[in-house]
């Protein structure tokens, strides 16, 4: 192994950079019907965050599980933004909407704990919030609510930003 590819190596993996959490939400099975059998794809629903306010989603395919969760969690990554928060919980109350899916959090007092169930709460808990209320309506599809989600933290500003906006 030359000099050159090792320190290309090793400079990949110095810019992982700081401890990622990472959450697989859903994995599908999808089935071709073929004159030998069934031929099976994978798809995979990933959400990354780094539990301090940055938070990405990806979604890969793949005729392999693994190889489909590396795809999307390589896509997350990509695609990371920051959402506002505030101590352990959000600012204030949103509503966020995706396809069928729509979700509402509020934030909690301390000690609360993350109630909520599904793709949310690993979208919550990836992205590092400790204390908040959600209720999911209309559909429970993983990426609709997965999404819904993120519209929802998105919608997040912070009185400071608030009030900048303002002054301007």
């Amino acid at each position: 192994m030359s000099k050159e590819f090792r320190n290309k190596k090793e400079a990949v993996e110095k810019q992982d950079g700081p401890e990622l959490i990472e959450k697989v939400v859903h994995v599908n099975r999808c089935a071709k019907v073929v004159k030998g059998g069934r031929r099976f794809t994978f798809s995979a629903l990933v959400v990354i965050g780094d539990g301090n306010g940055k938070i990405g989603l990806g979604y890969g395919k793949s005729k392999e599980v693994p190889d489909a969760i590396k795809k999307a969690s390589d896509r997350a990554r990509k695609v990371m933004k920051t959402v506002c928060l505030k101590d352990n919980t959000i600012p204030h109350e949103v509503k966020g909407e995706f396809d069928g899916g729509i979700v509402m959090l509020r934030p909690a007092t301390r000690g609360t704990g993350v109630i909520a169930g599904g793709g949310v709460r690993a979208v919550l808990e990836a992205v590092g919030v400790k204390d908040v209320l959600s209720k999911s309506l209309g559909s429970n599809n993983d990426m609709a609510m997965v999404n819904a989600t993120l519209d929802a933290l998105y919608q997040l500003r912070t009185a400071e930003d608030i009030n900048t906006l303002r002054s301007k």
